[in-house]
């Protein structure tokens, strides 16, 4: 379901996935997050409930970034699926969910980053149909384990 970015059940995901982020990497993910990226029509933020139970969390951003030949391009943001709900496939229910909503919403191409200490996210991506990329952007734009992937949406 769609929620605010604000929302409580969003935060409180938002806050394990960062401290994942401080495990593995020794600081929390540093991108801005403006809450009003993630308002129709410029993107939106969704969770998935299991039970009443808030487990999985996804978003899209509009970012209008030049890749695979057009600028109508969507960001993945705060993929998360909390521990005791992993491998169920959860997470490629929520990436699919994200792929179809940003195009309906008129995008072509969806990109993400993710780190070298996150060998699970990397694994959904590339079986979902995302290559690697060079040209990176934003905050890890230059940060050596930044791996930056991008897909055509069909």
């Amino acid at each position: 379901m769609a929620v605010p970015f604000g929302h409580p059940d969003a935060v409180a995901l938002m806050e394990r996935v960062q401290a994942i982020y401080v495990e593995r990497y020794g600081s929390g993910d540093e991108s801005p997050m403006d809450p009003a990226d993630f308002t129709p029509p410029t993107g939106v933020f969704y969770l998935g409930y299991r039970d009443g139970v808030a487990v999985v969390s996804g978003a899209w951003r509009s970012v209008g970034l030049d890749r695979l030949g057009t600028v109508r391009t969507a960001e993945v943001k705060r993929m998360y699926v909390v521990e005791e709900a992993q491998r169920q496939g959860l997470a490629r229910i929520m990436l699919a969910h994200l792929e179809a909503t940003a195009r309906a919403a008129g995008h072509e191409v969806m990109v993400l980053n993710t780190g070298d200490r996150q060998p699970e996210a990397i694994s959904l991506y590339e079986s979902s149909g995302y290559d690697r990329v060079d040209d990176g952007w934003g905050t890890y734009a230059c940060h050596p384990g930044a791996y930056f992937f991008a897909k055509r949406l069909p």
